[in-house]
C-alpha cells in the first residue's frame, strides 16, 4: 500500500439527501477538529427531478440550497477552520452551481477556491448511445425513444475529486458520483492511495456508505427507535476517523442526540448494498461480508475488515426518459365499513374517468393504484383481519396524457357530495398531473468517460483504467440448521434490527442480528420461499439472500417489487422505505432458551 500522507482523516457527513437539514454544518463545524465535510444530494430519483428543472430554466438544475443554506451562512467559519468540503450538489449542472457558489464566496469577501468534477453528462453523446441502443442492466428492456430522454449520467468515482483537491480547491462539486465517493476521495488525496490499494479503498468507500446518509448512522431510522426519540430534534450528524488501512471510527458531535452503536451503523452499513460480497464502485469492488463492528465507547464504533477486489469493467449509467403522466390524492374515510366505502369511491373515480375517456377518445389509464393507509394494505398475508374504522385512500393513476391525469383527478374530486358517508380530508388546491420520468440503467466502458477537472489552474482531462473486472467472491458458509427441538415463535424483531431501500425497481432489505446465536434462527427461518411469500402482495418474484457473518447479518435483495421505483411508482412507498418494518414483524422460529424469557 502506498505510503499513507495523514495519521488520520476526521471527515463529517452534513448530507444524505436533496433537503436534509441545515443545521448539521454548523453543529459538524463546532467540533473544531474536522479535515472535510461531505454532502451528498443525489438520489435517482432527486437526478430525474434536477433534470426536469434544467429543462425548463438552463441555469438550475443543481441543488440550490446547498449554496443558500449549507455554505453561505458557514462560508467564514469553513475558511477560518480550513476545513475542505465536497459535495455533488452539482446535480446535473455542476458549473452552474459553482458559479453561484464563487459569487456568494466572493459577496463575503472570501478567497475560496472551488473546482468542479464534470463528464458524468453524457447526453451530448447522446446519437451515439441510441444507435447502440444498450439493455437495460437489471430487466433487459429496450432502449427508449431518444426524443424522450432527459438526462444521461455515468456514476463517476473518487480519484477525480481527489485530483481536484490536489489542485489546492477548498471546496469540489461534482456531478453524479457514487455517494461514497465525496468521502472516498478525500482519503485518495490524504493517504495517497493508488488503484491498487484495495482493501483500503474498499475501507474508505465504506467509511462514505456510513456517511452518505447523515443521520441514519446516528439513530435516524433506527429500528429500536424509542432508544432515541426525545433526542430526535437535535440529532447529531455522523463524523468518521478514517486511518491509512481503511480502518475508521463512527461518531457524532458531543452533546447533540441521538446515538452511535453497532446496532446504528450496522443497519446503515448494509442498506441498499446489493451483493455484500460484490459492491461495485468505480473505483473497488467492495466485499463487506467480513466486516466487523465493536463499541469501543459510548457514540464510538470501530469499523474494519472490508476488503477490496478490482474496479468492475464498466461505470452504471443512469438515463431518465419521458414515459408519461401521474398524479394521485388522499382521500379519507372514517366511520364504520370505512374500507368498503373507500373501495367504492376509488372505482366509482376510475368508472367516471373512462367515461370521460371514451367521450373525449382518450386510451386508458396505463396503471392504477388504491392503497388503503390504516387497513395494513402494505402487510398483505400479515394483515390484521380487524375492520379499519378509519382509512386514507391513496389513489394513484398513470395516463400518457396530462388530460388523462387530469381528467381523473378533476373526477375524484367531484365525487365528495356523491359518496358514501364518511368521506373527510385536509387539502388546499386540487393535485395537477405531473411527467413521469422514467429511470433506465446501463453499463458504459469505464474508460470511454472522459472526466474534466475545472480549477482555479485551469482545466485537466482523465479517463479511469480499463479493467478486467472483480474475481467473483468466495462465498462464506451458511449457519447450520439450528436445534428445532424447543422453539417458540417470536417477531423477527426481537431478534434482528432491519433497515430497507431501493436501487431502481429492486428493494434490499438488510437484517443484523442482536446476538450471534439468533443468526442461524434467522437464516433458515427467513428463506427465499418465505420472503416471497411475505411480499406476494407487491409482486415479488425473484429473491436472493447473502451473508455477513462478520456482523452477524443478512442482504435480501427483491427483483422488481417497486412498481418501477420511485421515479416512476404509483405506490406510497415507492423506495421500499418501509418493507424492513414489514419483515420485523414476521415470525421466526428461535429456540426458547435463548430468549432468557424465564
Amino acid at each position: 500500500m502506498a505510503t499513507g500522507r495523514k495519521r488520520v482523516l476526521k471527515v463529517g457527513g452534513a448530507s444524505g439527501y436533496w433537503g436534509d437539514a441545515a443545521m448539521a454544518t454548523p453543529q459538524l463545524l463546532a467540533t473544531g477538529d474536522l479535515d472535510v465535510i461531505v454532502y451528498d444530494y443525489l438520489a435517482e430519483i432527486t437526478m430525474a427531478i434536477l433534470a426536469r428543472v434544467r429543462a425548463s430554466d438552463p441555469a438550475q438544475g443543481y441543488a440550490v440550497d446547498f449554496v443558500t443554506a449549507a455554505m453561505a451562512p458557514n462560508l467564514a467559519e469553513i475558511a477560518r477552520q480550513g476545513v475542505r468540503v465536497i459535495s455533488n450538489a452539482g446535480g446535473v449542472n455542476p458549473e452552474g452551481c459553482a458559479e453561484a457558489l464563487r459569487a456568494e464566496i466572493a459577496r463575503q469577501g472570501l478567497s475560496l477556491k472551488i473546482a468542479v468534477v464534470t463528464g458524468d453528462d453524457l447526453m451530448p453523446d447522446l446519437d451515439r448511445i441510441a444507435a447502440s441502443a444498450p439493455a437495460e442492466m437489471f430487466n433487459g428492456t429496450a432502449f427508449p425513444d431518444k426524443a424522450a430522454i432527459g438526462s444521461i449520467n455515468a456514476y463517476l468515482g473518487a480519484f477525480p475529486i481527489a485530483r481536484a483537491l490536489d489542485t489546492g480547491a477548498d471546496i469540489v462539486i461534482t456531478g453524479r458520483c457514487v455517494d461514497s465517493a465525496v468521502t472516498l476521495g478525500a482519503c485518495i488525496h490524504a493517504f495517497g492511495w493508488g488503484e491498487g490499494d484495495l482493501d483500503a479503498l474498499a475501507g474508505g468507500a465504506l467509511a462514505g456508505h456510513i456517511l452518505e446518509c447523515g443521520p441514519q448512522a446516528t439513530g435516524g431510522n433506527f429500528t429500536d427507535w424509542r432508544e432515541v426519540a426525545d433526542s430526535i430534534a437535535d440529532i447529531g450528524y455522523p463524523w468518521a476517523e478514517i486511518d491509512p488501512s481503511g480502518a475508521f471510527i463512527v461518531g457524532k458531535p458531543d452533546g447533540t442526540g441521538g446515538k452511535v452503536s453497532v446496532g446504528t451503523v450496522a443497519e446503515q452499513m448494509v442498506y441498499e448494498i446489493g451483493d455484500p460480497q460484490s459492491y461495485m464502485l468505480p473505483d473497488v469492488t467492495c466485499d463487506f461480508s467480513g466486516v466487523v463492528l465493536e463499541q469501543i465507547a459510548e457514540d464510538r464504533v470501530r469499523v474494519e475488515g472490508a476488503t477490496g477486489r478490482a474496479a468492475p469493467a464498466a461505470l452504471k449509467t443512469c438515463l431518465t426518459w419521458s414515459n408519461g403522466f401521474r398524479g394521485g390524492h388522499l382521500f379519507s374515510f372514517y366511520g364504520l365499513e370505512a374500507e368498503a366505502k373507500a373501495t367504492a369511491f376509488a372505482e366509482a373515480a376510475f368508472a367516471r374517468s373512462r367515461r370521460a375517456f371514451r367521450a373525449m377518445n382518450l386510451g386508458d389509464f396505463t396503471e392504477t393504484s388504491v392503497e388503503l393507509i390504516g387497513a395494513e394494505s402494505q402487510f398483505g398475508a400479515q394483515r390484521q383481519t380487524a375492520p379499519a374504522r378509519e382509512v386514507a385512500a391513496k389513489i394513484a393513476v398513470r395516463h400518457p396524457s396530462p388530460k388523462g391525469v387530469g381528467i381523473f383527478l378533476k373526477e375524484a374530486t367531484g365525487l365528495g357530495l356523491a359518496s358514501a358517508p364518511g368521506l373527510s380530508g385536509f387539502a388546499g388546491a386540487r393535485p395537477k398531473p405531473s411527467p413521469v420520468m422514467a429511470l433506465f440503467s446501463y453499463l458504459t466502458p469505464r474508460e470511454a468517460v472522459e472526466i474534466r477537472i475545472a480549477s482555479d489552474g485551469g482545466t485537466e482531462t482523465m479517463r479511469m483504467p480499463a479493467s478486467a473486472g472483480p474475481a467473483d467472491p468466495v462465498r462464506p458458509a451458511l449457519p447450520a440448521p439450528p436445534d428445532m427441538a424447543d422453539v417458540v415463535a417470536v417477531p423477527l424483531i426481537r431478534l434482528a434490527f432491519a433497515r430497507s431501500g431501493d436501487k431502481g425497481d429492486n428493494a434490499n432489505i438488510g437484517v443484523i442480528a442482536r446476538r450471534a446465536d439468533f443468526l442461524p434462527y434467522i437464516w433458515h427461518g427467513l428463506d427465499e420461499a418465505t420472503i416471497r411469500a411475505a411480499f406476494a402482495h407487491f409482486g415479488c418474484g425473484k429473491v436472493e439472500r447473502f451473508l455477513l457473518p462478520g456482523s452477524h447479518s443478512m442482504n435480501i435483495l427483491l427483483h422488481n417489487v417497486l412498481g418501477g421505483g420511485g421515479t416512476s411508482s404509483l405506490r406510497n412507498d415507492p423506495q421500499g422505505k418501509g418493507y424492513g418494518q414489514v419483515l420485523l414483524a414476521h415470525p421466526v422460529l428461535v429456540a426458547k432458551s435463548l430468549l432468557g424469557d424465564g
